[in-house]
């Protein structure tokens, strides 16, 4: 009877933690169930399109969840870093390569700075660093707007006559075409570098994943830590791959639906693959266990000889830089730039996307924020088609998609402060 009280305590602590994620899956489940007009096409074009724009702003994240300063929504400045970069090179009408480059460059050097005071900032309110978070990105929201709205044309002198700045040749225009590529412009500077099919893509990661976890079962076993080894984790995961690779395979030589599928940029795709790296490695650093230490327990870490304030400092640049990165991708891959509010629910959304894949305000993976990239953005798609299938206007999905996103950000912290209540109590 004890075991199976202990048994029944693990599966209802389980499903307390994953109630989101299992939400989700069952919207997704649902949403196809319900709506005829979603092909299968359609639907996964729409998914590895967002994927890729939006996977590398999910991973930013993963860094100061781990250093201890919880859900990042500062990422928001560094969405704006981005966005300043991106307008100076299409002020100057730089594009291809080398204009994503220079926008890379000066993103790096204006999100470094503003994580900096970020970081210094979040010293100043250590335990409500998610609430000083929101407020700043709300400051230098402001701080954007006025230099875009007020100081361009006033201070800066522009002239009228060019595409970027208003009629009257004060502040920028509400969007910003960022030209396609060819015509020497940013639009897909990135994504056009290299495409192939997306069964393809699907078949190649598939065996480069399952050939990926045979020898890292192997060389624990060969080397003595076999222990690491988790049987039913490795054939469930191999099992898993072997399963879409065979659907890649009956795709192709079917000539299925699946073929029909938007192209998978591979650029764009390395560069979340290397950013995946980049996370794994760091956290192997010495750097790495410091973020660990200081997440765990400032003052355990303090009394070791860790600079605590430099340490969150350094996690907070970091990720202020990559959401910089990951805002260029995200607009390269959308075409235009809306100046004045396409950064205003990146930290909403990646906040709830990480979340949806399982993360919480003190733990968070790259299989968190790949997961749940791929199950929000199923759920936008399919908001819509539920909105229409059921009710008949597809605008009422589009509430139900917004009380999803902060549903989801109000049900993590509720659960992070009664296992905090449930911790004091023990």
């Amino acid at each position: 009877m004890k075991d199976i009280h202990n048994n029944s305590q693990g599966i209802g602590s389980w499903l307390l933690e994953n109630i989101v994620t299992i939400i989700f899956i069952a919207f997704t489940l649902f949403g196809f169930m319900v709506s005829s007009g979603v092909s299968v096409g359609y639907f996964f074009s729409e998914l590895s399109s967002r994927e890729f724009r939006n996977s590398f702003l999910e991973l930013s994240l993963i860094i100061p969840v781990l250093a201890g300063l919880g859900l990042n929504f500062g990422i928001e400045i560094g969405a704006m870093s981005g966005q300043v970069a991106i307008a100076i090179a299409r002020y100057f009408e730089m594009g291809g390569l080398s204009g994503l480059s220079f926008c890379f460059a000066v993103a790096l050097i204006a999100a470094a700075l503003c994580g900096y005071f970020t970081g210094k900032l979040y010293n100043k309110t250590r335990g409500q660093e998610m609430i000083a978070s929101l407020i700043v990105g709300y400051f230098a929201n402001g701080i954007y707007q006025f230099l875009f709205l007020f100081v361009v044309g006033m201070v800066i002198a522009v002239p009228a006559a060019h595409p970027m700045i208003k009629p009257d040749g004060i502040g920028i225009r509400m969007t910003v075409d960022l030209v396609p590529v060819k015509q020497g412009g940013l639009k897909y500077a990135l994504d056009n570098i290299y495409q192939i099919p997306f069964v393809h893509a699907l078949l190649i990661l598939s065996v480069a994943i399952l050939l990926l976890l045979i020898v890292r079962f192997y060389l624990n076993k060969r080397t003595g830590h076999a222990y690491r080894n988790n049987i039913f984790s490795f054939f469930a995961n191999s099992t898993l791959c072997i399963a879409l690779a065979g659907v890649a395979v009956h795709a192709m030589v079917t000539k299925s639906e699946l073929m029909m599928v938007r192209k998978v940029p591979v650029v764009t795709a390395l560069f979340v693959i290397g950013l995946c790296i980049f996370t794994v490695m760091i956290m192997k650093t010495k750097l790495g266990q410091d973020f660990r230490s200081v997440g765990q327990s400032q003052h355990t870490a303090e009394v070791s000889g860790i600079n605590v304030d430099r340490t969150r400092i350094i996690a907070t640049m970091i990720s202020t830089v990559l959401a910089a990165w990951g805002q260029i991708i995200y607009l390269q891959n959308m075409g235009t730039l809306n100046t004045y509010n396409a950064h205003t629910q990146i930290g909403m959304f990646s906040v709830a996307a990480l979340l949806v894949g399982g993360a919480s305000t003190s733990k968070a993976s790259i299989t968190h924020a790949i997961f749940g990239t791929i199950l929000f953005n199923a759920m936008f798609i399919m908001s819509p088609e539920i909105g229409q299938s059921l009710f008949g206007q597809a605008i009422l999905g589009e509430y139900f998609r917004t009380f999803m996103v902060y549903g989801v950000i109000g049900v993590a912290l509720g659960l992070h402060v009664w296992k905090a209540n449930k911790k004091n109590r023990i």
